[in-house]
């Protein structure tokens, strides 16, 4: 019974911790709850965030080549196989042979997908508009110079 007390009283700590707002605390809530307000918004066209950012990554006149994509979202191979599997279903998007590469295949998105793409490129618009309204244009570039710092300590391996 005593651990379990000490058990609370070390999560409470951790919590409290948290709530004194470290970095990664505050980046990883905020990307949560825009994640969240994105796939509320998303659900409304029945797709979530992850698809939809995947229409917004597929160039709409050449088509993307499936091999490139991954690397322009960030994702690992599995999770966009079954992303673009999801998208193919709904047939928001089409695979056709690349014809500058005859073992690849280029992402089209279909007249559907293109529809879909413009709605949710709206969207981030729309938010990015009024995060624009509502924060200093110093304030956010603060923000951006912040976030590209982080991201090269992370990609010069200079954390951990």
């Amino acid at each position: 019974m005593r651990a379990y007390y000490i058990f609370l009283y070390l999560r409470q700590d951790i919590r409290k911790t948290m709530k004194e707002k470290t970095i990664d605390y505050v980046l990883r809530t905020t990307w949560l709850a825009v994640q969240r307000m994105y796939n509320e918004e998303a659900s409304d066209y029945g797709i979530t965030m992850a698809t939809g950012f995947t229409l917004l990554s597929v160039d709409p006149q050449n088509g993307t080549p499936s091999t490139s994509l991954g690397p322009k979202m960030g994702m690992e191979a599995t999770s966009l196989s079954r992303i673009l599997k999801t998208l193919e279903s709904m047939r928001l998007i089409e695979r056709l042979p690349n014809p500058n590469d005859g073992r690849g295949v280029l992402i089209h998105l279909t007249d559907s997908g293109l529809k879909n793409r413009e709605e949710v490129k709206q969207n981030v618009l729309k938010f990015n508009n009024i995060i624009k309204n509502e924060i200093s244009e110093e304030k956010l570039d603060h923000f951006y110079e912040v976030s590209d710092c982080i991201m090269n300590l992370i990609s010069n391996k200079k954390i951990f």
